[in-house]
């Protein structure tokens, strides 16, 4: 069902695929948006390794959720930070890309749970945050992803 890798020399294993997942904060979301075409949301994300699930915050409604409700097959792209070697001109990037099937969540006890987890990733207050949560979880959703298939790979730019 899922394509493997062309370049296996390249791949990262799963353990270098989840510390990417939890190191990095950002990633790109896609989904089939409307009329057939694709759309891709930059977000932020939470890796839970006793579930294995990724999730993802925000509102209740718009374009991201109206496409998990008619599909919920989507893709998740991560990239890490490039790193050059010493006397090398091109960059190294790790990368992972997940498919799975997104879950809408609208507990208010995952909710919170989830949100106090992921901001931890962020450089804000204990405060901040359990501001942040009291006026917004009413309005808030969860997305969670059941990983089908990842694939990593380390591309030298070259």
């Amino acid at each position: 069902m899922f394509r493997e890798m062309r370049r296996r020399p390249q791949a990262l294993s799963r353990e270098e695929m989840i510390d990417l997942l939890k190191s990095e904060n950002r990633g790109v979301m896609s989904v089939q948006g409307d009329d057939g075409y694709p759309y891709g949301v930059p977000i932020n994300h939470y890796y839970n390794e006793e579930d294995g699930r990724l999730y993802f915050h925000g509102a209740k409604f718009g374009h991201r959720v109206d496409a998990v409700r008619r599909d919920p097959k989507v893709s998740y792209c991560v990239f890490g930070q490039d790193v050059k070697k010493d006397g090398d001109w091109a960059f190294y990037v790790k990368s992972v890309i997940v498919f799975g099937k997104a879950t809408l969540i609208e507990d208010e006890e995952t909710i919170n749970r989830i949100s106090r987890l992921l901001c931890g990733k962020f450089p804000c207050s204990e405060e901040y945050i359990e501001g942040e949560i009291e006026k917004d979880t009413k309005n808030t959703l969860l997305i969670a992803i059941d990983i089908e298939d990842m694939n990593g790979k380390l591309v030298h730019e070259a």
